[in-house]
C-alpha cells in the first residue's frame, strides 16, 4: 500500500464512491482505488458502509470520506482541468452538467455531489499569463461566459 505525502481529502454526504467512479470516467489518468469500510456504526453511516474512498482526478491523488450532511461543497475549493481545445472542454463539461450537476460562470461548473469545477481552456490561461490587453480583452470575453468558447477567447486575444 502506497499513501501519498499529501492527498485531498473531499467530504461527501454518502456518495464519495460514485463520485470517485464517474470521475475515473471522466477524467484521464483517473482511477478508484482501495473502498475502506466502517468497522461500525457512526453517525452518519452503518458498519460495512463505504467510509472512505482513495481516487486519483487527473493524476491528482484524493481521499472521498463519506463523512453525512453536516458540511457542504462550495467554490472555495474545486478541480481545474486545463483542456486542450473545445472539444475536449465540451466534452468535460458536458459530462458534469449532464450528469445532474449545473453551470455557473466563466468555466465553472458543479458536478451533481456539489463539487466545483474549472473547465479551463489552455488558450485562456495562456492569454491570462501573457498580461496586459491580450489578458484584458481575454478576460473580459470570458466574463459575459458560462461554457469557455475557445474561438471566442482566441479572437479576443487577437483584438
Amino acid at each position: 500500500m502506497t499513501i501519498a505525502k499529501n492527498t485531498i481529502c473531499v467530504w461527501y454526504d454518502k456518495d464519495a464512491e460514485a463520485a470517485a467512479r464517474f470521475y475515473a470516467e471522466t477524467f484521464p489518468d483517473s482511477s478508484v482505488g482501495a473502498v475502506q469500510r466502517a468497522p461500525g456504526d457512526y453517525p452518519s453511516g452503518k458498519k460495512g458502509d463505504a467510509l472512505t474512498v482513495d481516487f486519483t482526478v487527473a493524476g491528482i491523488p484524493c481521499v472521498g470520506l463519506n463523512g453525512g450532511p453536516t458540511f457542504k461543497h462550495n467554490e472555495a475549493f474545486s478541480f481545474m482541468i486545463a483542456t486542450e481545445d473545445q472539444e475536449e472542454t465540451d466534452r468535460y463539461w458536458n459530462a458534469i452538467v449532464g450528469n445532474g450537476g449545473q453551470e455557473s460562470a466563466c468555466g465553472w461548473c458543479k458536478d451533481k455531489w456539489g463539487v466545483s469545477w474549472q473547465i479551463t481552456p489552455r488558450v485562456l490561461l495562456e492569454a491570462m499569463a501573457a498580461g496586459g490587453a491580450e489578458a484584458k480583452r481575454a478576460f473580459d470575453a470570458m466574463m459575459d461566459m458560462k461554457k469557455i468558447d475557445v474561438a471566442a477567447i482566441e479572437k479576443a486575444r487577437r483584438g
